[in-house]
């Protein structure tokens, strides 16, 4: 365990993870500096956006914001604390849809595993599902929330958005899942069989085990599926409190100043990269079962 942790944090691993930040600042800046400040337009069509101060701050610019108050009150929060209030509201949601996207793709995944006619029928039906957009979506599920009446029960908006992010979420898991469930050599399994096994006890002990190294993966996407689908369904949607909705209030300060919409943009970066942090540690736990982990 200590070689594998020695590996990971190698010299040469963390100068790649540096240069894979690094790179976009630098290509950034560059182009800023030599490209044309209205832009590259090919037959009246922008290929390449304009390099003015307002349409493209300069990096440090962005960054010096985040320090910043937010407004000119005197009451008000640094940049990054509100940010960051935003950015915690949209977590939590997208918690709550990757953990109903990761419960729905694994159902629907042994229901495939066991009966080879539901894998026939619905595994179409679940690709053709990531056709739709979100945006045509999003309102149709508020307001069949907005119907629904359980007693004392009374649907949020922010129930609509977790179920959007879900709806992103579990194609990944369900994918993956299916894989992983199927990947068991077939000698395995008539070893369970030569047992008197079930098909349940064969899941357990065979299955699910084997399904780690592609189930990973899928995880880690299904995370950054449902901050993306969260983001996307506060905009659509109209939430207030989050990371997408803030994305969008901040866009009509950028010409007069250029460097506040992109607060909540790094905002949502880190969203992702937390989201996915946390797989990775569930990764951790699961290590022993993750030998030729497979990309989805």
């Amino acid at each position: 365990m200590k070689t594998e942790v020695r590996r990971r944090w190698r010299p040469s691993v963390i100068a790649w993870g540096l240069g894979g930040v690094l790179l976009p600042v630098l290509l950034w800046e560059l182009y800023k500096a030599l490209g044309p400040a209205e832009g590259v337009s090919i037959g009246g069509t922008p290929v390449l956006p304009r390099t003015t101060d307002l349409a493209m701050p300069h990096v440090w610019t962005m960054l010096t914001r985040l320090f910043a108050p937010e407004s000119s009150a005197a009451s008000a929060d640094a940049m990054w604390v509100s940010v960051l209030q935003a950015a915690g509201f949209t977590l939590g949601i997208a918690g709550v849809g990757w953990l109903l996207g990761v419960v729905v793709g694994l159902g629907l995944a042994m229901l495939m595993q066991r009966f080879r006619s539901a894998n026939s029928a619905m595994l179409p039906w679940i690709i053709l599902s990531q056709t739709v957009p979100l945006i045509a979506i999003a309102p149709l599920v508020r307001r069949w929330g907005s119907q629904l009446e359980f007693g004392p029960f009374t649907w949020e908006n922010w129930m609509s958005v977790a179920v959007i992010a879900s709806y992103l979420a579990f194609f990944p898991v369900a994918v993956g899942a299916l894989r992983g469930f199927s990947a068991p050599q077939k000698a395995h399994v008539d070893l369970m069989h030569t047992y008197a096994l079930g098909w349940w006890q064969t899941f357990l002990r065979l299955r699910l085990p084997a399904s780690v190294p592609y189930l990973l993966p899928a995880l880690r996407l299904a995370a950054a599926n449902a901050v993306v689908g969260t983001v996307v369904a506060e905009v659509s949607i109209g939430l207030r409190g989050g990371i997408g909705r803030m994305i969008v209030e901040f866009a009509a300060a950028a010409g007069g100043d250029p460097g506040k919409p992109w607060a909540p943009i790094f905002g949502a970066v880190a969203l992702g990269l937390a989201a996915v942090g946390f797989v990775a540690l569930i990764g951790v736990s699961l290590r022993r079962y993750r030998r030729g982990e497979q990309a989805v």
